[in-house]
């Protein structure tokens, strides 16, 4: 009797703990299904391999997740000078934020925008590798709470112009948009005017007069067509690059699985990799087709170079640079000697 009840109790058992291994796989299929909705700000900038890339995103991360993780992309949900403080605050879970935005409240986000430091993507490239990039990091996590995913650059800067500014002293009395304070004080050196303005108020201004000329992206120059009200379009090698960085908030990242941090990691190291990879590309087809419509390129020879590299005209952007770096708390003539050590200069 006792040996017929094992042998009717123990496919009972075994189909319990069966029913109980299924039960287990279904919850853990559960979860590892759960979808993860994100939103990510981004700023208007059409043409320019920002908004390139950063439209990307969301295909980009949800292959690498097998579409657990969906990312939905907005130009709408926060104002440009906000777009990092909107992760900080936690109003939204990722953000393509701009380095030059932050310059007056981190210096450090500014270094390519000081005359003659940075003046063009390889030396940003170098800076980057060589200690920048985790500098950066760092300032990502501990002043934004946020997670630094992957870096690029906007296309090179030009000077868009009603009338051409081919010396210094075409500069003086110019009304002119700038996109940073190291730029404003060397164009209030010179004797212009700066004035700061969205990219979507670039065409109106400058169709009202309100500008004479635009320091902006040659991508976003030539997408928004502003060749046809300032056909000059002028190199003179004033802040050439302005950075950017896809975040995520801290809080938002450590609450991710780590099999999906992994996986959003590598998809944004690749975005990356074409971000720097692709840049001298886009800006070279962005200058070939201005042309083609009948802009007037020009760039700034070597003596005109020197010109504006004197001291006397980029020393107070300098100097107010320093300022700033004193008061955030760290050595600024030591970091921009650190800067040209990268560079060999």
């Amino acid at each position: 009797m006792a040996t017929l009840l094992r042998a009717f109790t123990l496919p009972r058992r075994l189909a319990a703990t069966a029913l109980a291994c299924v039960i287990g796989v279904s919850i853990a299929s559960a979860q590892a299904a759960e979808k993860i909705d994100l939103t990510m700000g981004v700023i208007v900038a059409p043409g320019d391999l920002y908004s390139r890339l950063t439209a990307s995103v969301p295909e980009r991360i949800a292959k690498a997740t097998n579409g657990r993780v969906s990312v939905t992309v907005s130009d709408s949900l926060v104002a440009p000078a906000q777009i990092a403080s909107s992760v900080r605050d936690g109003r939204l879970p990722m953000s393509a934020a701009l380095h030059t935005y932050l310059a007056a409240e981190e210096p450090r986000m500014g270094i390519f925008n000081l005359p003659g430091l940075i003046n063009n993507i390889d030396d940003y490239v170098t800076v980057r590798k060589a200690f920048w990039g985790d500098d950066v990091a760092k300032i990502w996590a501990d002043k934004w709470n946020a997670k630094d995913l992957a870096e690029g650059a906007w296309c090179t800067t030009r000077l868009f112009s009603k009338e051409p500014i081919h010396s210094l002293a075409d500069f003086k009395n110019k009304r002119l948009r700038v996109h940073n304070p190291q730029t404003a004080a060397l164009m209030q050196a010179l004797g212009a005017k700066p004035t700061p303005l969205p990219v979507s108020e670039l065409m109106p201004a400058l169709e009202r007069g309100v500008i004479d000329g635009v320091f902006t992206s040659a991508c976003v120059g030539n997408a928004m067509e502003l060749w046809r009200v300032a056909p000059n379009v002028q190199d003179w090698g004033l802040s050439p690059i302005t950075g950017w960085a896809i975040l995520m908030s801290e809080n938002t990242w450590k609450s991710l699985p780590k099999d999906v941090q992994g996986q959003i990691e590598g998809a944004m190291q690749e975005l990356q990799k074409e971000a720097f990879g692709n840049h001298t590309q886009a800006v070279n087809a962005a200058l070939k087709e201005m042309e083609g419509h009948g802009a007037k390129m020009w760039s700034a020879n070597a003596e005109q170079r020197a010109a504006l590299a004197d001291p006397k005209l980029n020393q107070p952007a300098y100097e107010s640079w320093y300022a700033r770096a004193k008061e955030v708390g760290f050595d600024g003539k030591a970091y921009i000697a650190k800067v040209r050590a990268a560079l060999g200069r």
